[in-house]
């Protein structure tokens, strides 16, 4: 039997797994099995409480990093769109004098 733990801990890998790749589908899957995993960890009898804190201490770094990534996905996104809309507007201005 797998316990939360080892639940946790594998859920966080492929997490990692899948932020490395960018595959942000995967990430939200992901995200939704961790909570159900943190949820099912907190109500079972943790027989090991370090290596239940040592995972969940594990998760939250990971989540911080993944915000600082979205965060940084956002801005680059951001950029594109503000350059994008500055093309556009410089190819209206050709059009006009076209």
């Amino acid at each position: 039997m797998i316990t939360s733990v080892q639940r946790l801990q594998d859920t966080g890998t492929a997490m990692r797994d899948a932020l490395a790749t960018r595959n942000w589908a995967v990430i939200a899957e992901l995200d939704m099995q961790c909570r159900q995993v943190v949820d099912e960890a907190m109500v079972e009898s943790a027989s090991d409480e370090d290596a239940l804190r040592m995972r969940m201490q594990e998760l939250l770094d990971l989540y911080r990093e993944l915000v600082d990534v979205c965060q940084a996905e956002q801005h680059r996104l951001a950029q594109e769109l503000i350059q994008l809309n500055q093309s556009q507007q410089g190819a209206k201005v050709y059009q006009l004098f076209g």
